[in-house]
């Protein structure tokens, strides 16, 4: 009887490590998405949006509070269709344009499903959150079968990262029930945060657009140079590639 049950439990850890371990594949297949992307970002356009990433796996003891709270079946199958952030991947960025641009290139992944978005920049929450949610589908082989697994995303600027991370620490340290006055202090923090992001973010585009206008610049004046014939004005090496661009033709 006794060997039963020990075999029985063994049966039920190797079912919650098997399950548990498709949902950090999970995460591991979209950290390399991540990562080929921001590579190419920097290698087209010099610059990279994305300024850290950060990801979880929630632990099976907050797994089974969720789903007693949801008042939910406790089995594998009904954690996965009622628990949708077992697995949760953080993205940062350093303006509010690169959180939609990371979501964008994201969604243009073929093997990638978007299941939901909860955008809470153009609808913040009542205290003051704000952060682009996605919930992506992500397909995982392994050696019998492929499995599709859930995996939140957010995606968020520094600013209201660094807010977030306070509103959480705020929010446990009084065990939920943050007094009043600090609940109005964090909202105008929210609301300070968000006016600097939109500051660093028009900031970010005069810059951007004088350095367009300076690079349209230096390419007018390589041509002209190139039509007047001065040849001294330019390095031999780049001539050089001049001449052996109209050789090859």
């Amino acid at each position: 009887m006794a060997m039963n049950q020990m075999q029985k439990m063994k049966e039920v850890k190797q079912q919650i490590t098997r399950f548990l371990m498709m949902y950090k594949f999970a995460l591991q297949e979209l950290e390399t998405k991540i990562d080929i992307l921001k590579e190419e970002f920097q290698l087209l356009h010099e610059y990279n949006p994305i300024e850290h990433t950060s990801s979880r796996l929630k632990s099976p003891k907050s797994i089974i509070e969720k789903i007693y709270r949801k008042q939910s079946e406790l089995t594998l199958t009904s954690i996965r269709e009622q628990i949708k952030d077992i697995a949760g991947l953080r993205i940062n960025c350093s303006f509010i344009s690169d959180i939609y641009r990371i979501s964008d290139m994201l969604q243009n992944q073929s093997d990638l499903k978007l299941l939901a978005v909860k955008d809470y920049i153009k609808n913040p929450k009542p205290n003051g959150y704000q952060s682009l949610h996605l919930l992506i589908e992500v397909p995982v082989f392994i050696s019998d079968r492929r499995e599709n697994v859930c995996v939140e995303v957010q995606i968020r600027t520094i600013a209201m990262d660094f807010w977030a991370s306070l509103e959480h620490k705020i929010y446990y340290k009084y065990k939920h029930a943050i007094p009043p006055h600090l609940l109005q202090e964090l909202k105008e923090a929210a609301d300070s945060a968000a006016a600097l992001d939109k500051k660093m973010e028009r900031l970010h585009n005069e810059i951007e657009e004088i350095k367009e206008e300076s690079e349209n610049d230096l390419g007018d004046e390589m041509i002209r140079l190139l039509m007047s014939n001065e040849r001294g004005s330019f390095p031999t090496m780049l001539l050089g590639l001049f001449e052996d661009g109209q050789a090859k033709k």
